[in-house]
């Protein structure tokens, strides 16, 4: 059995890293384009949304602050990911794996919400379309995106406050590149069972509750559309629903993989890759999803491209 030495933790090791020099290498290069990429990107929809009147919708409205979050989540780990890269030691404090845990989830968890929005905003617009715009008013559309973080962030402070009551001893190696959950729990050298199974607990609430509500959604707006006579309006109603569906796949694929299933001490190296997909990779994917599949939206980012570049040589 693995000997633990109980005297508090005041700071963890990352271990979660490639050993090779070389690979770190090109991990920091790689991570550095991507993460570029995806800020420019998701800041480009915001400001497409805001300067093109076309776009001025609900659907739209939400997905600024999709993009808002996306850009929030990602940061939250990434930056510290190519800080510690070049790194022979990589550590971080009690207090900042802390932080980090609850500003990741919290955003993680406001994304999930604001996708729940935004399927109900789709059934509404496809299901009742004549209630639609008195429904979907902008104050409306105010308090439930206002309603998604407000909650998002008070329900993740419940883990994390259990978290800094529990006592980290040595080693204090964490199986990972940022500071997500399970590895913590596997840190711990009190019991820890009882936080473990209430964040399961609450990750499956916000999870499945989501997703059930996604899922109705689609199933009503799928029903409405195949009553729809003619061929050309069938595709257009799907068209309006396409992007959004590609990342809610996307979405739950990943989340319910990492934090609905049980877990064990062998799946750590398969949740790293995981992870590595869902906190880099789908922040970047997200805005391709929505600017290649939206005639709209890939026109309205073009101009604020070209715009940004005017300024830029100016």
């Amino acid at each position: 059995m693995e000997q633990r030495n109980h005297t508090n933790a005041k700071e963890f090791i990352f271990q979660g890293y490639p050993s090779s020099q070389n690979v770190q290498l090109a991990l920091f290069i790689v991570l550095l384009h991507v993460y570029m990429m995806t800020i420019v990107s998701n800041i480009l929809i915001i400001l497409s949304v805001k300067a093109e009147p076309l776009l001025h919708t609900p659907m739209y409205f939400f997905l600024s602050h999709f993009s808002f979050v996306e850009i929030c989540y990602t940061t939250t780990t990434v930056p510290k990911i190519l800080v510690d890269l070049p790194r022979k030691h990589k550590t971080i404090s009690t207090a900042g794996c802390l932080a980090q845990f609850y500003f990741f989830m919290s955003f993680g968890g406001t994304e999930d919400l604001l996708l729940t929005v935004m399927a109900l905003d789709r059934f509404l617009a496809i299901c009742r379309p004549l209630h639609y715009s008195t429904m979907m008013t902008h104050t409306t559309c105010k308090k439930l995106v206002s309603t998604s973080y407000i909650t998002s962030f008070i329900v993740v402070l419940i883990p994390v406050i259990w978290m800094s009551m529990l006592s980290f001893c040595f080693p204090n190696g964490i199986n990972h590149f940022f500071c997500d959950f399970a590895p913590l729990l596997k840190l711990s050298c009190t019991d820890a069972s009882i936080s473990g199974l209430m964040f399961t607990i609450i990750a499956c609430i916000i999870i499945l509750f989501c997703s059930l509500m996604i899922l109705l959604s689609y199933t009503f707006i799928i029903i409405t559309v195949l009553r729809i006579p003619s061929t050309k309006g069938r595709q257009k109603a799907f068209s309006t629903c396409g992007s959004h569906l590609m990342v809610v796949t996307i979405f739950y694929g990943t989340l319910i993989f990492i934090y609905v299933r049980p877990t064990g001490q062998d799946s750590f190296s398969l949740d790293k890759v995981v992870s590595a997909f869902y906190t880099v990779f789908v922040p970047l994917l997200n805005p391709l999803i929505y600017s290649l599949r939206n005639k709209e939206m890939k026109q309205a980012m073009l101009r604020a491209l070209h715009l940004l570049i005017r300024l830029w040589k100016q």
